[in-house]
């Protein structure tokens, strides 16, 4: 296709003829509307005139009778610039006027006419007047007119300046609408040319910006963030293929010994049966990993959108505090619930409440004090401005300032806590189900400990909610 063909061929080219056909119509309309008003403003003025001089002339016909009122008619016929004036007899004779010739049968037509006339001393009767004709006693007749010379004459000017402004209109909007569209095209052309680029396997490249935000740019800039997040999912991706190929390596080389060692020819029953509760130990930690990283996959790509729903994230919560009470208990960990009652969030119930017990859970392994002492954790929840924040907040040794956007990392575990049972994914979950959710998950020093804050935007009490029971997956 040539670059003609496709300027003709694009859209801003196509609107600009619309535009210009829209404009030609309204121009059109405007001029003829005005013709219409000037030309009856002409057709009242004159109107206005004859009665004028029909008034002067009755006057001198009441004072003298016919010969005065064709003395008065002869009088004015002669002056420039006269109306029209004519007056005959019975049979039609002329008897005073400049008015030489007109139509058969005008004459016998009492009132106004707009009727065509030759004057005095022209050839052919070409001209158009608007007259009034009155009977006289004796079968005379009067007829007082003005020509309309001045209408036809607007009226050509008008045709011609329409014409004009139509010719100099499509010159102006057809220039007009190849600039746009070659402008446009040039654009197009080169975010096409990027996304070419980017789908030839370049990912890092984006569609360029012109600064002048408009439609345009505020699509590049919309498809460039969506690039970005496609990005950090590729990233994601990556990372997860390698952390997986990496962090779980240990675990199936654990089960893959313990298989070799229950199949030993001189092991014992007690030995291969203990091979075996050790494998099936470690199954069940991939089985717990696989299952998290499925989570959070799911929460990552938005497939829970369609399940959410209004719910009570207070009943949520005190579920959770409930289910994990007695291993408080047990750790000898003071365990304080603050929880404001009617706290309404439009989202998933499930994924929520598998948040809350992961971080319930990292502040019961992790919140134990340095020094040794008394372990004590707090679950709080309450409504700021239009949020709920759900705070989990320990007396441990905290993570450090730089650490806080690492952790979020799936399979990240800081050194102080690679000694306890887990596998780096609970806060990846957490923060997973955070997004999904439009919400944010913010780390905090509590000084001493930790203090993680989930945000998640807030909803409207419902009118009626039949509390639904809470199933959690274990903790990763």
């Amino acid at each position: 296709m040539t670059a003609l063909g496709k300027l003709l061929r694009t859209t801003a080219f196509k609107l600009s003829l619309a535009f210009l056909v829209l404009f030609a119509i309204g121009a059109g309309l405007l001029l003829g509307r005005v013709g219409n008003n000037v030309r009856g403003l002409i057709d009242e003025q004159a109107a206005q005139t004859i009665d004028a001089e029909i008034t002067g002339l009755s006057e001198q016909y009441r004072q003298g009778g016919i010969r005065r009122l064709v003395d008065a008619v002869e009088r004015r016929a002669g002056r420039p610039g006269a109306s029209l004036y004519l007056v005959t007899t019975f049979a039609g004779e002329r008897l005073a006027g400049n008015v030489a010739q007109l139509p058969a049968g005008v004459l016998n037509t009492p009132g106004a006419v707009e009727t065509a006339y030759q004057h005095v001393g022209e050839q052919i009767a070409a001209s158009r007047a608007l007259a009034r004709i009155f009977a006289l006693p004796g079968g005379f007749r009067l007829l007082v007119g003005r020509d309309l010379g001045e209408r036809e004459i607007l009226a050509r000017v008008l045709i011609r300046a329409l014409l004009t402004s139509l010719f100099w209109l499509t010159i102006l909007g057809t220039a007009g609408g190849l600039f746009v569209a070659r402008r446009v095209l040039r654009r197009v052309d080169a975010m096409t040319a990027s996304a070419q680029t980017i789908m030839s396997g370049d990912l890092a490249q984006r569609l360029p910006l012109a600064g002048s935000n408009d439609e345009l740019d505020r699509l590049a800039q919309n498809l460039n963030a969506m690039l970005d997040r496609i990005g950090e999912l590729m990233r994601g991706l990556r990372e997860v293929s390698d952390n997986i190929a990496h962090d779980l390596r240990t675990p199936l080389t654990r089960l893959r010994n313990g298989a070799e060692e229950a199949l030993r020819a001189n092991a014992s029953p007690q030995d291969a049966r203990a091979a075996l509760e050790k494998a099936l130990e470690e199954s069940d930690g991939l089985i717990r990993v696989f299952n998290a990283l499925l989570l959070i996959a799911r929460a990552e790509a938005g497939a829970s959108r369609e399940t959410m729903s209004d719910f009570d994230v207070a009943a949520a919560a005190r579920d959770v505090a409930e289910l994990y009470e007695p291993i408080a208990e047990e750790q000898a960990t003071t365990l304080t619930l603050d929880v404001d009652d009617g706290l309404y969030v439009h989202g998933h119930r499930e994924l929520i409440a598998q948040a809350l017990s992961n971080l319930l859970d990292n502040a019961l392994k992790y919140g134990r004090p340095a020094s040794g002492g008394p372990c004590a954790v707090r679950f709080a929840a309450r409504k700021v401005g239009g949020c709920v924040e759900i705070e989990i907040s320990d007396r441990g040794p905290g993570v450090a300032s730089d650490d806080r956007a690492r952790v979020l990392d799936r399979f990240v575990r800081l050194e102080g806590a690679r000694s306890a049972p887990g596998s780096g994914l609970g806060l990846s979950l957490v923060n997973a189900v955070a997004h999904l959710h439009q919400g944010s998950l913010r780390l905090e020093d509590n000084a001493p400990g930790l203090r993680v804050i989930l945000a998640l935007r807030a909803a409207a009490p419902p009118a009626a909610i039949a509390p639904p029971q809470t199933q959690l997956v274990a903790a990763t």
